[in-house]
């Protein structure tokens, strides 16, 4: 096995839903050990229904499960043993839970002044900082649901975005804390925000109000910048979008399906003037695209060089021509206790997406079964604590 950027490097993870759970596998799969400490019980996101069945298999890969009540003085001993081994303590507990149990920064830099402490939290400090966030709560006050629905329906977007960047910005600060520790020797607490997260995603949208000084509209009440940006339904009831974000790229759209008449409007000379005739313009592709099926569209788009794309659902990704070819997808076992099926689950799943040297991260091992490094764990810390004596 090639050797991985984190290879030596030991996170002790208390996590569960999607944040934290995201940063510890994005430290794993850059080759990190990753322990994940889970309640007697287990994760709960191990037997979530519905939206949430994806959560612990999609998450949880190359890392190891240990169990241990940490109520217990036996199960709190033992992860001040595993921490004052590691180089990152990774959590995204309520404020204080860990605290509470003698596991909080201040505590744990005494006898480890090395340790990277992430805390992915729903609010950094301030007025907020009381209060239970979840993606969708953050979504809704941050902007995003406002942006996402049509004017007066706001809407979710349609996966943990916030969560899920918001753990890769966990993972981020990881990794400048132990490139800082590298040089003082000393770890530090880095905290991310739930809610911040969504206040950048929501940047140009705040900076388009400023320089504009009008209220933003929602993406699907927006004046678009493009006139033909938009997804047109076609014969086999597929559905395709369609971009043509240049002069250029207006004039091969025209020439590939004889549009003479368009070219030569006056009143179409420009995309500004294109935009301001979207009203009339727009019905008149949707009634030459609907024509054709997706298939036929996306290869003349293709052919032409426009930016398109048929409207693919998550199943579909799983036979998509491009990741199939590319790799960017990795074969992973789920256990039965991390389906809500009760069985297991042979699949694939999506990689990072990012290459190093030309390689791709792959999938080591699946999300693990619950307790399933309890005994090499165990087995570890007696070893290291006869090395020590």
């Amino acid at each position: 096995m090639r050797s991985l950027p984190l290879q030596g490097i030991r996170v002790i993870e208390f996590s569960h839903m999607v944040m934290g759970p995201f940063c510890g596998m994005v430290l794993a799969d850059l080759g990190a050990e990753v322990i994940k400490v889970e309640p007697l019980e287990g994760d709960k996101t191990r037997s979530l229904p519905g939206s949430g069945a994806g959560f612990f298999a999609a998450f949880n890969r190359n890392k190891k499960s240990v169990t241990l009540d940490l109520k217990s003085e036996m199960g709190r001993q033992t992860a001040l043993a595993l921490l004052a081994s590691a180089d990152v303590l990774n959590e995204n507990f309520k404020e204080g839970t860990l605290a509470s149990l003698g596991l909080g920064y201040e505590a744990l830099k005494a006898i480890n002044p090395g340790l990277v402490y992430i805390s992915h939290k729903g609010f950094l400090p301030g007025p907020y900082d009381h209060r239970t966030a979840l993606d969708e709560v953050v979504q809704m006050m941050g902007g995003l649901a406002y942006m996402t629905g049509p004017e007066g329906r706001p809407l979710r977007a349609g996966a943990s975005v916030n969560d899920i960047m918001g753990g890769l910005f966990g993972a981020l600060g990881a990794l400048a804390a132990l490139l800082s520790r590298a040089s003082t020797g000393l770890g530090q607490e880095v905290r991310t925000g739930l809610y911040e997260n969504n206040v950048l995603l929501m940047a140009q949208h705040m900076m388009q109000s400023a320089i504009t000084q009008k209220p933003v509209s929602p993406m699907p009440n927006r004046i678009s910048a493009w006139a033909v940006y938009d997804v047109f339904s076609v014969r086999d009831h597929g559905l395709v979008f369609l971009a043509v974000v240049s002069d250029t790229q207006w004039h091969k759209l025209c020439g590939a399906f004889n549009f003479t008449h368009l070219l030569a409007d006056k009143r179409l000379i420009t995309n500004t003037q294109r935009v301001q005739a979207r009203d009339w313009l727009i019905p008149e592709l949707r009634t030459v695209f609907s024509a054709f099926t997706v298939e036929e569209l996306c290869a003349t788009f293709g052919e032409i060089g426009l930016p398109f794309a048929p409207i693919q659902t998550p199943q579909d990704l799983f036979v998509d021509e491009h990741l199939q070819a590319s790799g960017g997808l990795g074969p992973v076992t789920v256990p039965a206790d991390a389906s809500i099926a009760g069985q297991t689950v042979v699949t694939t799943t999506p990689l990072l997406p990012l290459m190093m040297q030309g390689n791709r991260f792959t999938i080591r091992t699946g999300p693990p079964a619950l307790g399933e490094h309890t005994g090499e764990i165990m087995g570890m810390l007696q070893r290291e604590r006869h090395e020590t004596i």
